[in-house]
């Protein structure tokens, strides 16, 4: 193997160690994210249900005002009632004095409701801030628990960049550049070792998607230092030491 494939083989393997670490790194934050997610959602649920609970509040005082504007016109009806000189004027005040009754036992009743649902908003609250306390407890957990080790690893991403950097100013810059656009089209998997099925028929495979390959390909890598991609998923070819034997 020339020595543009094989810096572009070291640069391979610094791109799975790359992608390793950053998957590990990516996984350990998931797991912080993930309790915040849920702590972000549960705040939202406490704050829907507190704006919910002053609506309701609000509702409850105005029946009550209403409730007792009532009483008052009802005490003054009754003083009224009581200075009635007609029969007529007696019923008139006693029909208005009903109508009002039953106007505030609908209040009582729909206040009633309104409290009982004022207590069970409450009750949501105190849940629901139970468990954002359970959930940030648990965070602060796992957050303490993860620290140490996503340092390490985003120091293993800082330490693996500037090898990747140094690999990758060995390599001459057209391999480099085929090699980095195949690299972020393959999520990292730039080259494919070339498989020989049956090297006595000239049977080959790329061992990137197994399509088959000509005869061509790999014997110009037996002699050639350079670069040729698969026919079907476009990698860049190479020969593993064994295949070249």
């Amino acid at each position: 193997m020339g020595p543009t494939l094989a810096s572009l083989l070291k640069l391979q393997a610094i791109e799975h160690d790359l992608a390793h670490v950053r998957r590990r790194l990516q996984s350990k934050e998931n797991v912080v994210k993930a309790f915040q997610t849920k702590i972000d959602q549960l705040k939202a649920q406490q704050k829907a249900v507190h704006e919910r609970l002053f609506r309701q509040q609000s509702e409850g005082d105005r029946h009550e005002l209403d409730r007792g504007s009532r009483e008052a016109q009802i005490t003054q009806l009754r003083t009224a009632l009581n200075r009635t000189k007609t029969n007529k004027e007696y019923s008139a005040i006693l029909t208005q004095i009903n109508t009002y009754k039953a106007d505030n036992a609908k209040l009582e009743e729909e206040i009633l409701k309104i409290m009982e649902g004022v207590d069970a908003m409450k009750a949501e609250q105190e849940k629901t801030a139970v468990q954002i306390d359970a959930e940030q407890k648990r965070l602060d957990q796992v957050g303490q628990a993860n620290a140490e080790e996503i340092a390490r690893l985003k120091a293993m991403l800082v330490e693996l960049q500037a090898k990747r950097e140094q690999a990758a100013g060995k390599v001459e810059p057209g391999a480099l550049r085929a090699f980095e656009r195949l690299a972020q089209g393959h999520d990292g998997e730039a080259m494919a070792p070339v498989q020989a099925v049956n090297a006595k028929r000239n049977e080959f495979t790329c061992g990137g998607c197994y399509m088959s390959l000509s005869v061509e390909h790999y014997n110009a890598l037996l002699s050639k230092d350079e670069i040729r991609h698969c026919d079907s998923c476009g990698c860049i070819l190479y020969l593993e030491p064994d295949a070249a034997k």
